[in-house]
């Protein structure tokens, strides 16, 4: 690999900074895929990356996050810790010249999400967000008929997706050191799922329950977009299981995505006037090697940034969880105004 993140070999080699079940979803999928081979792992303690690698096959096991981003053999770096140290996981490897694919969501706030960009085209990076959604083929096609124009112009996007927990004060979800709270860790897809088919909203209004500790456990979000005479009802919830669908309506029709919305595997189209379409889509809906594949295209193309997963778009769904969260009254540790 030439500093900078092209990838000259067929076999692209992956490091994985992180050991938790994202991290093992990931390998597993990997795994499967005859271009790709997982070098090394990388955890704040050599035991945690010793067994995980015993667990894998995976050659080398590092203690530290900078051994993994000076390890000449790593070719792309996977960022799967909590999102409170996706900032300094991310910086540490794009300073080093490794290409990363980062976990969502991206960062706590869009500053730190800023400082990631300018930071990857200061040394001619590539980075991407692990936004594996917008890699999903039948999302990938939904937003290709909203482009066509196979519904006319798009007035509304309602998406939900909520867990019903229950969840402890001490669980992750409900840590503001780590992030917590339904918005950035369920609430990113609605969101990504609205701006991918309208882009930034011009308006943000929301409301939320609260936890004792100060995160979001029950979030709903109204984006608007008056220039386009559109709005996106959303939300998201640690407290209640939502159905996890999504609904697109323009002008000349609507499109239904009727059960994990985020990585469906149909969705049916209706045109004003014709019978519906039933859009089906085969293999693993929730393997996340599309994703991958598209990272492994764009580093041997030697691209900086995926047409997939543009770091703009990436920039926008953060500025709008900062605008959320502003409306909501969420704050993280070290911030002023939710940024």
């Amino acid at each position: 690999m030439n500093r900078g993140g092209r990838v000259t070999s067929n076999t692209v080699r992956w490091g994985v900074l992180a050991t938790g079940g994202m991290a093992a979803r990931f390998v597993e999928d990997l795994s499967a895929m005859p271009d790709a081979e997982v070098v090394a792992v990388a955890s704040r303690t050599e035991a945690s990356a010793k067994t995980f690698a015993d667990r894998f096959g995976i050659p080398r096991a590092y203690g530290d996050w900078a051994s993994l981003a000076a390890d000449e053999d790593v070719d792309v770096v996977y960022v799967a810790t909590p999102h409170s140290a996706h900032r300094a996981a991310a910086g540490l490897c794009l300073a080093a010249g490794k290409p990363v694919l980062c976990e969502k969501p991206f960062t706590l706030n869009a500053a730190e999400a800023a400082e990631l960009v300018e930071l990857a085209r200061l040394h001619g990076t590539f980075l991407m967000e692990a936004m594996w959604m917008y890699c999903h083929p039948a999302v990938r096609r939904i937003a290709e008929l909203v482009r066509e124009g196979a519904i006319g112009d798009v007035r509304t996007v309602q998406a939900d997706f909520g867990l019903a927990g229950p969840f402890a004060p001490d669980h992750r979800l409900r840590d503001p050191a780590l992030g917590g709270g339904a918005l950035l860790d369920l609430g990113v897809y609605p969101v990504a799922f609205a701006l991918l088919l309208l882009g930034e909203p011009e308006r943000v209004q929301a409301d939320a329950l609260l936890s004792p500790e100060g995160v979001d456990l029950n979030t709903g979000m109204l984006l608007g977009w008056p220039d386009k005479g559109a709005t996106a009802l959303l939300s998201c919830s640690i407290t209640a299981g939502t159905p996890v669908t999504a609904s697109v309506t323009g002008t000349a029709g609507r499109i239904d995505v009727p059960d994990g919305f985020f990585f469906p595997e149909r969705f049916v189209l209706h045109r004003d006037g014709k019978d519906p379409e039933e859009f089906l889509f085969d293999g693993r809906r929730d393997s996340l090697h599309h994703e991958a594949a598209e990272v492994m295209r764009a580093v041997r193309a030697g691209e900086k940034e995926s047409p997939l997963v543009p770091l703009e778009g990436t920039l926008a769904v953060m500025r709008t969880l900062d605008a959320v969260r502003e409306r909501i009254g969420v704050r993280f540790p070290g911030e002023s105004h939710g940024g």
